[in-house]
């Protein structure tokens, strides 16, 4: 079964971009987001193109990080946006309806101004990470439970999760964590994302 796995990429990871991207969906990822502040934007359409027919062969869906032009141009499955990439109204408008809209969340009180036509939010960082270092004050665990119990729409935690991380993420009513080095940085990428799925569901 494919299962909520979460996998956003790391351009410094020791793996490219496109092989963290394959791996994640053989080890049983439902999205990948192509996460790249260096990469132009015709580079990306280019990777996204190369990657899609592969993932989405395996049911994967392919967002994008922040750009919304590159998504759009390139049809990606979705993108992901943060409190200061614009209104998430404007930006579903451009994508239209049967885009995925993601939208990052700090805290409650953002979360309690998420609007309708956002599909899910990542909400962190639960804990400190080095992957994002202007990243805002860790939330904690409390923090991602009050999050969950004020919107409608599916919770990724996010920040600092690992393997150990899933029973208490999943405590927490989250749909699943969003992970980086967990899965990125390991040494095999397919078999993390396989281990963290199947912690998940034993949880």
């Amino acid at each position: 079964m494919r299962g909520p796995v979460y996998v956003i990429t790391d351009p410094v990871a020791p793996h490219s971009v496109a092989d963290q991207a394959r791996a994640a969906a053989r080890g049983g990822a439902w999205a990948v987001q192509i996460r790249d502040k260096t990469a132009s934007d015709g580079q990306l359409v280019d990777l996204i193109a190369a990657l899609l027919p592969g993932l989405t062969a395996l049911g994967v869906r392919l967002i994008v990080n922040d750009r919304v032009a590159v998504a759009i141009r390139a049809g990606a499955d979705g993108v992901h946006i943060g409190q200061g990439d614009g209104c998430p109204l404007d930006v579903r408008r451009r994508i239209g309806p049967r885009m995925l809209l993601g939208l990052s969340v700090e805290n409650e009180e953002q979360a309690r101004a998420v609007p309708a036509g956002v599909d899910f939010i990542g909400a962190g960082p639960v804990r400190a990470t080095a992957t994002k270092p202007d990243h805002a004050p860790p939330i904690g665990m409390a923090g991602l439970a009050r999050i969950v119990a004020v919107v409608s729409v599916p919770v990724y935690a996010i920040g600092g999760l690992g393997m150990a991380d899933a029973a208490v993420v999943k405590a927490s009513g989250a749909a699943d964590m969003a992970v980086v080095s967990a899965v990125v940085r390991a040494s095999d990428p397919a078999l993390a994302a396989r281990t963290l799925h199947d912690a998940w569901y034993a949880a």
